[in-house]
């Protein structure tokens, strides 16, 4: 059995392989993008000092053992729970109150994964504004061209892709995006990509990643960009992805034009 908190670390990194080549998983802090080796003892170590984590459970869980171990020194204390009559354990694993005989039997809830499985760069064309609505600011934004590559395949995004940008009064985007990937195959596989989420952030920070000048000099630890996304195609090579579900971390760059850069995780 664990260490009370443990469930807590886990919960603040995502485990990946860096390279198929590697024995050992990294892990990546959700809320500082620290990466390291996974050890539950050094994951642990790095929340303690972790002003990210640390402040966002100060805010949002207050009870966390972890915050408690950070600014007390000593974890918090658990009372443990009054182990159940052999009758109640009996009822409980078969979810059903009373006799055992007929009820269904229970399966514990799988816990999803996440694994980096593709990454993809998009230069985009100038925003065209379509003006204010009842939602906000519309923003019209069409792709000039792209690449992409991942555990299942490489190829380019095809131009034509598009983003309807909802920005808000505080200049939070809301991120509405189509686009159509082709694989290096001979012959290419075809597949849409639907992708929604929000970019958000302190808004001097929003401002200047609107500003082609000054856009290469934000740090994207300052704001956040997350995306989820599902995929369609028709092509029998690539049924799997039909099924599949990915979440995305991005940021922008304007070296060469403005461009987004995706990295997708797949849950398993």
């Amino acid at each position: 059995m664990g260490r009370i908190g443990d469930g807590d670390i886990h919960a603040a990194f995502v485990e990946f392989r860096a390279k198929e080549s590697d024995k050992c998983l990294s892990a990546q802090c959700i809320y500082c993008q620290s990466v390291r080796a996974k050890n539950t003892s050094r994951q642990r170590a790095h929340l303690l000092e972790c002003p990210a984590y640390l402040n966002a459970m100060k805010e949002h869980n207050p009870d966390n053992p972890i915050l408690h171990e950070a600014v007390n020194g000593t974890p918090t204390q658990h009372t443990p729970a009054k182990t159940p009559k052999k009758r109640d354990l009996d009822s409980m694993i078969s979810g059903f109150q009373g006799s055992t005989s007929s009820a269904p039997q229970t399966f514990p809830i799988p816990k999803p994964s996440l694994e980096r499985d593709f990454q993809m760069s998009v230069q985009l064309n100038p925003k065209i504004s379509v003006g204010p609505g009842i939602w906000g600011q519309r923003n019209w934004v069409s792709f000039i061209s792209g690449h992409w590559n991942g555990r299942w395949g490489k190829g380019t995004v095809v131009p034509g892709g598009q983003d309807s940008q909802l920005i808000a009064p505080d200049l939070s985007t809301h991120i509405d995006a189509n686009y159509l990937l082709q694989t290096h195959d001979h012959p290419p596989a075809f597949i849409t990509v639907k992708m929604d989420g929000w970019r958000v952030g302190p808004r001097d920070v929003l401002e200047k990643l609107e500003d082609p000048t000054q856009i290469d000099d934000v740090d994207p630890k300052t704001y956040s960009f997350r995306v989820y996304v599902h995929m369609e195609t028709g092509d029998t090579r690539y049924l799997h992805l039909n099924t599949g579900m990915w979440i995305g971390s991005g940021v922008r760059r304007g070296t060469e034009g403005v461009c987004v850069g995706l990295e997708f995780c797949c849950t398993g």
